[in-house]
């Protein structure tokens, strides 16, 4: 790797690439960066997408490259990585209240979620005023890893970014 290429900031600057859809998080903060190998003047970045055919992974790879040209590496690949799967449970507690403060209620762990075995309806909390008497609007929401929730105390309509 030539003397001109710091890789620590190139990580840095990849880790705080924001998610085009939500930038009050980053890709980092998502878990979709899984790694960076450099080889000489040359890069793969591998990343996992959120959903299969999710428009941001497109804008993403874009950011991935602009950055790694602008920092002197010379060939970019960007690799989807497909296994494991991507799910919620990567997101940290960091960027689920970052979510919240944004005004999107922030998944539960999924690993933990029986909810979809049970009778009664899983309880969302509001982001704007906290209440969990709110209603499902939409399973589709801004995105198609959101759906569309209304607080029935604030009256306020909120995203909720789904668990998998």
């Amino acid at each position: 790797m030539p003397a001109t290429i710091n890789r620590q900031r190139i990580l840095q600057r990849i880790r705080e690439i924001p998610d085009p859809e939500v930038p009050v998080i980053t890709i980092s903060d998502l878990g979709i960066l899984r790694d960076v190998v450099f080889d000489g003047n040359h890069a793969e970045v591998q990343i996992t997408p959120t959903y299969s055919g999710c428009p941001a992974m497109k804008a993403i790879e874009d950011e991935i490259v602009t950055v790694m040209r602008e920092e002197g590496v010379e060939g970019v690949k960007v690799k989807l990585v497909y296994s494991p799967a991507w799910t919620t449970d990567w997101l940290n507690e960091d960027a689920k209240e970052r979510l919240r403060a944004y005004g999107i209620a922030p998944p539960g762990k999924t690993s933990s979620d029986k909810n979809l075995l049970a009778v009664h309806p899983k309880e969302i909390k509001c982001p704007r005023c906290g209440s969990v008497n709110t209603v499902l609007v939409s399973p589709f929401g801004s995105t198609a890893c959101k759906s569309l929730y209304k607080c029935e105390s604030c009256l306020e309509p909120f995203d909720y970014f789904k668990c998998h």
